[in-house]
């Protein structure tokens, strides 16, 4: 039984929309989600979590339905999205205080331990967290209640190198026993290749590819032509073109 599975999902703004997107994620993976900005990453991880209402399509999670066992798939859930809207002035030993309350499994020993490793001061007010800070602060959140599926979005966005690297190694961590998996989208191909099992690339709201990395990798080619022999029939196939001085 896989952890998600995602089947035909659709969801349409006035100017935009994604169109039957299908996945599954298994117990142990880690899965990268990518595409340029605006190509539906966000918006189908919204989709999944029924932060947004999808027009059409089905969502089970842990064997459920989703919107029909919302609070239970929740429970089992860690979540980042791209924002931080915590209130500013409170201190993050408050915010964490209120928040613990919503999850039955929420391991107080595990909290502790990512904020040692994160090295956050549960004193300090969200205010005076960096960008960086405030990532960090959120996914130890996400972290610490026993989630089985973790859905992050951009998570090492804002980080620097030594803090990225630190986080993926939690995230080889979390999955290593088979049990857990994570779904993070990213900008970021370095993180892919060291964590990532599978792939999801996404363009113009349309899932163009979703396979494991070295798959997805070998399936993609950069062609280099001179102008002049340029072959225009292969745009059709081109995910990107660019034109230089003296080559596409």
């Amino acid at each position: 039984m896989p952890l998600l599975d995602v089947k035909n999902i659709t969801k349409e703004y006035p100017s935009f929309a994604i169109r039957d997107i299908s996945f599954t994620i298994p117990k142990g993976k880690i899965i990268g989600l990518i595409g340029k900005n605006g190509a539906g990453k966000s918006t189908t991880l919204k989709s999944i979590l029924n932060l947004v209402p999808v027009n059409q399509g089905e969502i089970e999670m842990f064997g459920k339905n989703f919107l029909t066992e919302e609070i239970y798939c929740k429970q089992q859930l860690g979540v980042v999205l791209g924002s931080f809207d915590f209130y500013k002035e409170k201190k993050i030993k408050d915010i964490t205080k209120v928040t613990k309350r919503f999850y039955s499994q929420w391991d107080e020993s595990a909290y502790q331990k990512y904020l040692a490793a994160f090295s956050l001061d549960s004193e300090k007010k969200v205010k005076e967290l960096s960008a960086g800070m405030q990532v960090k602060y959120s996914i130890a959140l996400a972290l610490s209640h026993q989630a089985k599926l973790l859905i992050f979005d951009e998570p090492t966005s804002g980080l620097d190198p030594v803090s990225r690297d630190d986080l993926i190694s939690i995230f080889l961590q979390i999955v290593k026993e088979g049990q857990r998996s994570i779904l993070f989208s990213t900008h970021i191909t370095s993180d892919l290749e060291k964590c990532a099992d599978d792939i999801l690339y996404i363009k113009d709201g349309h899932l163009i590819k979703a396979a494991p990395k070295a798959e997805f990798i070998d399936s993609f080619q950069y062609l280099k032509t001179a102008e002049d022999t340029h072959d225009l029939s292969l745009e059709e196939i081109m995910i990107r073109m660019e034109g230089k001085h003296y080559d596409f």
